[in-house]
């Protein structure tokens, strides 16, 4: 299965934002810190790494905080669409396609949770994510 769903970017809200939605839509909400990953400083660790609105209506939201070393987000570039699943040769070709011609600020490979994952700006000027989820 494969899955295409937006991500929204947020400066430190992400938490308050998605705890919002998930009033506003319902469903089950799971959170990940930056410290819950390993990450050392102390500024980072409560501030959400990732997020995830699963609705009893089939919507899903993902979200996290944006980390200081990269742009701030901004009206226009705080929303990407990602791409996420198993199918690691279909997700691969996407990626392909979807970095062709555009900026990779992540390359597609193994991150510290296990997964391969990347980010790009297409040639259009749309961010992807891509997360091709390993076996368990």
């Amino acid at each position: 299965m494969i899955r295409l769903n937006p991500y929204l970017s947020f400066q430190d809200t992400a938490r308050a934002a998605m705890e919002h939605y998930q009033q506003v839509f319902g469903g089950t909400l799971t959170l990940s810190t930056f410290g819950e990953f390993g990450n050392p400083d102390p500024a980072l660790a409560d501030l959400v790494m990732h997020s995830q609105l699963e609705t009893d209506r089939g919507f899903t939201l993902m979200a996290s905080d944006t980390p200081p070393e990269m742009a701030p987000p901004t009206a226009g570039n705080n929303i990407a669409v990602s791409l996420s699943g198993d199918d690691a040769d279909v997700l691969r070709g996407y990626w392909d396609k979807l970095s062709d011609g555009g900026t990779v600020s992540v390359p597609l490979e193994k991150q510290m949770w296990g997964d391969e994952f990347g980010m790009c700006v297409d040639r259009f000027g749309i961010g992807w994510l891509v997360n091709i989820s390993q076996p368990s």
